[in-house]
């Protein structure tokens, strides 16, 4: 190679490095070029953390959902309590629930690693952890949109005011959603992602003691044997009976009102969802195919691109 030769590809290579650090959109290549080895990496932390831990990769998809919902998908989600920032750990429906950060913090140093520097976001690395989680437990796969960047801010308010809680009625979970940009047949597939993972008893305590309506009695009374009136506040229950394995279990549970929270059963309670909840109840390829339309759609909420926000370098703090 003449000396020319080598000073234009190191020109062309820093170029394409610079355009794709600040695109104005998303893609699934973003870092085909830059880092061919980011995906693969994120995956195979992923495996081996749901291996060690099934119960790891509905913790890893929660956390992606919980991002998206507060400032859109930017990682807010995971920078720490600071004198600037209103860490949204704390938030009502994340304090002493949300989790997954040590897989994160070893996705990211893996990452960077691979890559030579950090050029992987942690919002993108929360993103395809979601993914690759669903995947390992048997869920659909999907192309995720790539090149988002990282908040320098966090907000506790937004998320105590925009994460839907586990009590809300229909309505106002189809509101909540709107506010996103999610319709109904969104709100349904997402919530889908319960076939996954656990609750803990204070979300379904008043469910399973004061609701007569669109509960089984017999559910309600195994659920009571783990989750007393008053203690044991942090028991766990599974969200459907298969909770390591990405299947119809869920909404085959809606229909005989053995939904375990409040706006789980709210799917199916004689209003417009109903028909989606008995679509999904038997036909596992579209609720997987409605689900990965979804979780892109939600992946696209806000996010933040070009010379916006930044890249952090540790996950847990802005630079």
């Amino acid at each position: 190679m003449t000396k020319n030769s080598f000073i234009f590809l190191h020109v062309l290579v820093m170029f394409s490095l610079s355009s794709m650090a600040f695109s104005n959109y998303l893609s699934a290549y973003f870092y085909d070029f830059v880092c061919p080895e980011a995906l693969p990496t994120i995956k195979r932390v992923v495996e081996d953390a749901v291996k060690q831990e099934r119960r790891m990769g509905a913790s890893l998809l929660r956390l992606h959902f919980h991002d998206c919902f507060v400032q859109g998908c930017d990682a807010s989600i995971l920078l720490d309590q600071t004198e600037t920032i209103d860490s949204e750990k704390t938030a009502r429906a994340n304090n002493n629930s949300i989790r997954g950060f040590e897989v994160i913090d070893q996705i990211k140093s893996e990452v960077d690693k691979a890559c030579g520097h950090p050029i992987v976001s942690c919002a993108d690395i929360v993103a395809v952890a979601a993914r690759d989680s669903v995947v390992a437990l048997g869920g659909p796969t999907w192309e995720v949109q790539l090149g988002r960047r990282d908040s320098t801010t966090a907000n506790r308010t937004m998320a105590n005011n925009d994460i839907p809680p586990p009590f809300l009625d229909l309505p106002a979970l189809i509101n909540n959603f709107k506010n996103q940009g999610l319709d109904e047949k969104d709100l349904v597939a997402l919530s889908g992602g319960h076939t996954l993972g656990f609750a803990q008893c204070f979300t379904f305590r008043d469910r399973i003691y004061n609701e007569t309506n669109n509960i089984d009695s017999t559910f309600a009374s195994q659920r009571q044997a783990d989750c007393p009136r008053s203690g044991g506040d942090s028991n766990f229950a599974s969200l459907d009976p298969t909770p390591a394995l990405f299947d119809s279990e869920y909404f085959r549970n809606l229909l005989c009102n053995k939904g375990l929270l409040h706006s789980d059963q709210a799917l199916f309670s004689g209003g417009k969802t109903d028909n989606l909840v008995q679509i999904y109840s038997t036909n596992l390829g579209t609720f997987a195919k409605d689900f990965a339309e979804s979780m892109i759609k939600m992946g696209n909420i806000k996010p933040l691109i070009g010379n916006q926000g930044q890249i952090r370098v540790n996950c847990r703090k802005v630079n």
